[in-house]
């Protein structure tokens, strides 16, 4: 085993898989229930806002990805352009915010595969993907490109059916689509809940190292991805809104399910179901590979056990690294709730790209946008996460807080130590 650099295996195409396999299974299936019970009928406006928050994240993590093309995202930018504790926060709420979307995506592959036995179901996938994740990354992209394309088949048809005409005229109607009181704070609550499902596209620049022409394919994978995204969740939003309405939606755990069971036959629900469950799964793949990479770059400097930052094998994986993520992910599936573990990913999630946005702004005289974007980026992050419901609000400072004090502490033990 070597402690050396991965192989750059990725094209556009396979980077582009890897985004869309990261956001299609966290956003479509998972999150319309709970960002309708808190923006009721202005769903599509915190969606936008989430948008604009996710585009500006986009763009500052594509720049500095051309700049700093190494395994470790953020983590990586944060270091080399704010120094060393903005790395380390950035690394640090990525692997404890990612921790939990692992969890949550987990169950809703029990959920919907298995209703009742959502958590053996959810060991099981989590013990597949990290057998899988662990045979190379190019197994990993075969197959989340593959279950992104069931994805999309089976919303396509839920979409044509919902608009189809029929006695009484089609079951879409677009008059219950928005509207109602408006709730500013619910709105950005909301806003904050659904940016979970754009958060996807950081895979693409934690595989930095893995990718062939980073400073060409990373920022056109980026853009690509999140603009194929945003489409498919604005369609997605305007179907189930405008078949079940946002009450129906609010109170709904699998919101896409009853949608098509409202426009098919319902012996063909279970379709939908499978594709549901795959979409997660596809998910919890690439979340599990992206936080290894993270773990491994942060290994590298010390700020992990030295043994995750090991490579090995003839596809050069981090297999400490992708076995210990697994290991906690299943910790963490034993305890989880599914609201709860959204919320507490989007809170360290935001954290993480605000201090992407941070690093981006030190690009100002040499990247054009560099003026404006970071810091609409960083408000917005700042903004959403400070609105979340309070116990993720709560409960994801005191985990910042402890790592922080962690790396004070180990940094304070070297520094004792160089000095003697």
């Amino acid at each position: 085993m070597t402690t050396g650099r991965l192989r750059r295996t990725l094209g556009l195409r396979d980077a582009v898989t890897v985004g869309l396999g990261s956001m299609v299974g966290a956003g479509v299936f998972a999150v319309w229930g709970p960002a309708a019970g808190a923006a009721g009928g202005w769903v599509l406006a915190a969606l936008v806002l989430a948008a604009v928050v996710a585009t500006c994240n986009a763009l500052s993590s594509a720049a500095l990805a051309v700049r700093h093309p190494s395994a470790g995202g953020t983590y990586v930018y944060g270091r080399e352009r704010l120094g060393e504790v903005w790395g380390y926060l950035a690394g640090w709420c990525f692997v404890v915010g990612k921790t939990a979307s692992c969890a949550a995506m987990a169950m809703t592959v029990g959920a919907y595969l298995a209703p009742g036995a959502e958590r053996v179901t959810a060991v099981v996938a989590v013990l597949l993907v990290t057998g899988l994740n662990l045979a190379g990354v190019q197994r990993s992209v075969s197959a989340s490109r593959v279950i992104v394309s069931v994805v999309l088949c089976a919303l396509l048809g839920v979409a044509v059916a919902a608009v189809r005409p029929r006695d009484g005229g089609m079951a879409l109607d677009p008059t219950q689509v928005a509207g109602g009181e408006v709730d500013a704070y619910g709105v950005l609550q909301a806003a904050g809940l659904l940016f979970f499902a754009f958060a996807g596209y950081a895979r693409i620049a934690t595989l930095g190292e893995e990718v062939r022409r980073p400073e060409r394919v990373i920022p056109r994978a980026v853009v690509l991805a999140l603009a194929a995204v945003l489409v498919l969740y604005a369609g997605v939003a305007l179907l189930v809104l405008g078949v079940l309405g946002p009450e129906r939606v609010a109170s709904s755990p699998a919101a896409v399910a009853d949608t098509a069971a409202e426009v098919w036959d319902p012996a063909w629900v279970w379709t939908l179901r499978v594709a549901a469950g795959l979409a997660a799964l596809g998910a919890l793949l690439n979340l599990v590979l992206g936080i290894s990479r993270t773990a491994m770059a942060m290994a590298r400097d010390g700020h992990l056990p030295g043994g995750l930052a090991r490579v090995s094998g003839s596809g050069a994986v981090p297999r400490a690294a992708e076995a210990a993520v697994g290991v906690v992910v299943l910790l963490v599936v034993l305890v989880v709730d599914l609201r709860g573990a959204i919320g507490f990913s989007s809170f360290g999630v935001l954290l993480y790209y605000a201090v992407a946005n941070a690093a981006a702004f030190t690009l100002r005289r040499e990247w054009a946008p560099g003026q404006v974007v970071p810091v609409v980026g960083l408000v917005g992050c700042l903004a959403l996460a400070v609105s979340l419901p309070g116990a993720s609000v709560l409960g994801g400072s005191a985990v910042v807080l402890a790592g922080l004090a962690t790396y004070g502490l180990r940094r304070r033990h070297r520094d004792g130590g160089a000095a003697a």
